[in-house]
Order: structure tokens, then sequence, then C-alpha cells
């Protein structure tokens, strides 16, 4: 395996894809600093992920957590129509994690030594030999290899390709987390060990157990996850939907507590009519929902030189292939293969990395717009279809 001591990598992004990408460019050699721009910790953001096995792949062969320790199992894959009835139960075993889970662990596994928060990236460039970097606090830096793994809103890629702009997908994904102990003992019955759909004309639902916020996954003592798709139009709908409390238009989402509460009382009253009774629950009994604009983005590269773009930062895929952190994490991994399998040019890696990684995002993104447009628009979704299974390689892969 090659090796690359003595050289300087730094990933600019300190979230999940970042931290991956950070690790294993740190078994190959490189002196490796993390850039996050947010100045602490990130870790209440997010809520569940469902745990692929690439997402799960440093746990399984790098670290000294086990993956078991992180994550929840279900068995079953349900989905739920009126009063209840179920409309197609099957076996399938998914694991689940939650966002803070996964960033502990990782952080824990690469250390704060070198992971330097409160740090923004306002501009970058290059020549044969390093990247530099230029940071707000009026901060440069100097590497051998760039990996900018910051996110969906992406200043680099903003910069590399400002023709490139997030395409709204027409409806929004409502988010929340509820302990399973106030869930009626019906509810939990039907929803415990399953992944667990609802689907009714122009929105459909997917509910999951995750990690409880202090990353238990003992029975009890887990959260219930759920996404919620609504349609809300482009344009004036869509802006007055995502203008927080304090006037501010979310682009990505709008943060627990920050929805206007007329907004919320809508979603509580609509949940009792169009849910399934469980899945309406649990809606119910959420504090504080948030939601996301669902919308997609792609690139038409992702490596420049000695800069690779990997995760959000390059593809950004609606959820529903749960396969967000999962290209994040292949982006990581087979980057890493490529310069371990080099001669020790990182340009060179760079290049023969790419055009895989391009065609994953694409075909990726070509499939979660043809699934949210048989579930949101066309009325096609099929329970228990095998096409609309989760996966970052295909259905149920």
């Amino acid at each position: 395996m090659r090796t690359y001591e003595g050289q300087r990598a730094a990933v600019v992004g300190g979230s999940i894809g970042g931290l991956t990408a950070a690790l294993l460019l740190r078994r190959l050699g490189f002196t490796v600093d993390v850039y996050e721009r947010t100045p602490t910790q990130l870790d209440n953001r997010g809520g569940g992920i469902v745990l692929q096995p690439v997402t799960a792949r440093w746990f399984e062969e790098c670290s000294d957590r086990s993956v078991t320790e992180l994550c929840t199992t279900t068995r079953r894959v349900r989905y739920l129509g009126p009063d209840d009835a179920v409309l197609h139960d099957d076996e399938a075993v998914w694991r689940y994690s939650s966002w803070g889970t996964l960033y502990r662990a990782l952080l824990g596994d690469f250390g704060t030594e070198r992971y330097h928060l409160g740090e923004h990236c306002s501009g970058f460039g290059q020549d044969e030999d390093r990247v530099e970097l230029r940071f707000t606090t009026g901060r440069v830096e100097h590497a051998e290899l760039v990996v900018f793994a910051d996110g969906i809103s992406s200043p680099a890629r903003r910069a590399m390709f400002p023709q490139v702009q997030r395409e709204y997908a027409g409806y929004v994904g409502w988010r929340g987390t509820v302990p399973e102990g106030r869930l009626s003992s019906g509810a939990w019955e039907l929803v415990q060990d399953s992944l667990t759909y609802g689907v009714a004309p122009g929105t459909h639902m997917v509910l999951y157990p995750i990690p409880g916020p202090d990353g238990s996954v003992a029975e009890g003592e887990r959260l219930m996850n759920y996404v919620w798709y609504r349609n809300v139009e482009a344009g004036a709908a869509w802006q007055e939907l995502a203008t927080d409390v304090g006037g501010f238009v979310g682009e990505v989402s709008v943060h627990p507590g920050r929805v206007q509460q007329r907004f919320v009382d809508e979603l509580r009253e609509a949940a009792g009519r169009v849910l399934p009774r469980a899945m309406a629950e649990v809606v119910l009994a959420t504090e504080q929902p948030y939601l996301q604009t669902v919308a997609d983005v792609r690139v038409p590269a992702m490596a420049d030189g000695r800069i690779a773009l990997i995760g959000d930062a390059a593809f950004a895929a609606r959820p529903h292939a749960a396969a967000g952190t999962a290209k994040a994490a292949d982006d990581a991994w087979t980057l890493h293969d490529h310069l371990a399998g080099g001669d020790g040019d990182v340009a060179a890696a760079l290049r023969g990395w790419e055009p895989a990684q391009l065609a994953l995002g694409n075909r990726l993104v070509d499939r979660v717009i043809e699934m949210g447009s048989r579930s949101q628009t066309e009325g096609t979704w099929v329970p228990g279809d095998p096409a609309l299974r989760f996966g970052l390689y295909g259905p149920g892969v």
C-alpha cells in the first residue's frame, strides 16, 4: 500500500463524511487536519440515519468501537394504510443510527487535536505541488491534498461550479423524533421492529427506531425517527413555510424550535386526517418538528488537480434511498483505495477515482427522483415494490 508520510491533507467540513475521509487519509500516512466552519461541535445536529454497509465499514474494519454499540436494528418492512391496516409485510433487516451517535464515534476515533472549529474556508487556489486554503479568521494553510466535504451548501462547490444550483423537488420532509416509551401499546406493536411506511395520495412517511439522545440502543431508551414528505409549491408557498420565527429563510432546513407555530399546528391537524393512526400518533407526540427542503444537486466534476469534492458537496440526493451518508463514505473509501494503489501522484489518483464516483452520484440522483415522483406526484408507489427499497448502489444494496 502506498504511503504518504510527510505530506499534508486538509479536509474542509467536519461532519460524518469529512471525518470518515480524514480517518482514512490518516491511515495512508498523511498528516490530516479537519476544518469545520461551525464554532461548536456538531453533536446535536440531525436525526436518524439508515446505516448502510459502507457507512458502517470504518467501525467494522478499523475502529475499536463495535458497530453494534452504535445502531438499532429492525427485521421487517411494513406498510400501513388507513386505520393501521397492514398493506404489506416482509422480512428485511435494516440497521439505523443517529447523526449525533456516528459523529461522536468518528470524532472520538479522530481526536480533537487536529479538528479545528470556527474555521470557514473563504478561498483557495493551487499549483502543481500543493493547495492553499484561506480562512475568514486570517488563517492560511497548505496541503498536498484537499478534500471538500462541506455539505449541501458547499462554498467550495459554488466557487468551482457557480452554474450549479440545488433543484427543488416540489416537497419538503417534516422530521422529528419521539421517545419510544411515549407510544401507545398498539402503536408500539406495529412499528417497534419494522421499517414502517405510511402511504396516502400525494404523500408518504417513513418511520424507524434510532439510538436515544445519549446513544443508548437499549429497548425503551431509543427514539422513533420519521420523515413525512409533503408537497409544497415552489415560490411563495415554499418561502413562507421556510421562513423561521426570526424571519430567516432556511434554504436547506428550518431547525427544531424555529418553525412557525401555525405550520406546526397544521402539520398536527393533517397527521390525524391523513396518516395511519400509529404514525399520526408519533407526529402528534413530537414536541418540536422541523423541516428539510428536499432538493437535488449534481456536479460535472469531483476532482480538480489536488482537490476533491465528496458527499453532499458533490451530489445531494433526495433521502428516499437513505444513501446520503453512504455516498459520502463510499467517496471516502474509494478515494483511499485509489491513493493507496497509486504511485504517489495525488492528482493522478484523483483523476482515476473521479469517473466511477460521478457515475454513481448520477445514478443515485436519477433513482431518487423516480422514487419521489412515484410517491408524491404520480401516485404509482406500490407497497412492497422492491424497486423502492433503500440502497446506495441499487434497491436493497
